[in-house]
């Protein structure tokens, strides 16, 4: 047995934007030799993924997120006897890293909460490599991955919060500003369309989100959403429209792709039967 982490990354640098774009740095960390070497495998198939160490054991693990500079982290909740306050030291430690946990089964208590103590991401043992490659993409891209029955189980958590004494949670006054913005999240707003209505930069609303966060306790905009709906934070909050130069911008745009499309179809007379059914949406 291996006593110290051990970097399985072959070209140090490869992570960096070297034309190719930036890769995955990925930390496996688990209890099972095998398990390890599969995901090797499977990640050495994907041109975006690179693992750049392994560890075997929690103080392993520990040593490996300060030796390497990694984006995720898969992390075997086996590995620590208390796996929610492990992950929550390790995030802690490391506020940009994010974790993706892998659970024996089906466990709604210890799901919930790892979710409510940060984790980014939360598989299952038995969990398909093309999903768990899906997965570290979406949570290195700042999103939150947790499976169908997953996001029931947080779901009805949060719902039932209702049902709380009302003293069970501190009440949190949100500025007017953090509070549009929020409002703007619960309607599925990107940073960049939340920007424009508030008139300000991506990175000033970053900042605000991350205020927020600190303040209601919530990890990511999937949580703070649901935080919202279940309190009434940004109830008759009104969103501000788009600036005209928006608008007029997107107008240009689709008059042209309009126009485009006009002219490519002038040579064809014959009326498409398929034109003017209704737009499937999936």
């Amino acid at each position: 047995m291996a006593t110290i982490p051990v970097s399985v990354d072959e070209n140090p640098g490869a992570g960096e934007d070297g034309g190719k774009g930036h890769f995955i740095r990925v930390i496996v960390a688990d209890t099972q030799a095998i398990f390890r070497a599969g995901l090797r495998k499977v990640f050495a198939l994907e041109d975006d993924i690179r693992v750049v160490g392994q560890a075997e054991t929690l103080a392993q693990t520990q040593s490996a997120v300060k030796k390497f500079s990694s984006d995720v982290v898969i992390f075997e909740a086996a590995l620590a006897p208390n796996p929610v306050e492990a992950v929550a030291d390790l995030i802690r430690q490391n506020p940009q890293m994010r974790i993706v946990v892998v659970t024996p089964g089906a466990d709604e208590e210890l799901t919930l909460e790892l979710f409510r103590r940060g984790t980014h991401g939360i598989v299952s043992r038995e969990v398909e490599p093309e999903l768990l490659v899906d997965c570290l993409r979406q949570v290195a891209a700042g999103e939150t991955w947790l499976e169908n029955k997953a996001v029931h189980w947080v779901m009805e958590a949060y719902r039932n919060q209702n049902n709380r004494p009302a003293g069970a949670r501190p009440k949190v006054q949100l500025t007017p500003k953090e509070t549009l913005i929020v409002s703007c999240v619960t309607q599925g707003m990107k940073n960049k369309e939340i920007a424009l209505r508030v008139g300000t930069t991506e990175q000033v609303v970053k900042n605000y989100l991350r205020k927020v966060y600190d303040k209601l306790g919530v990890a990511d905009r999937l949580e703070l959403a649901l935080y919202c709906l279940n309190h009434h934070v940004v109830d008759n909050t009104k969103v501000p429209p788009l600036p005209t130069s928006a608008v007029n911008g997107n107008a240009k745009a689709a008059a042209a792709g309009a126009g485009a499309s006009t002219s490519s179809s002038v040579s064809n007379s014959t009326p498409d039967p398929a034109a003017n059914s209704p737009e499937k949406h999936s």
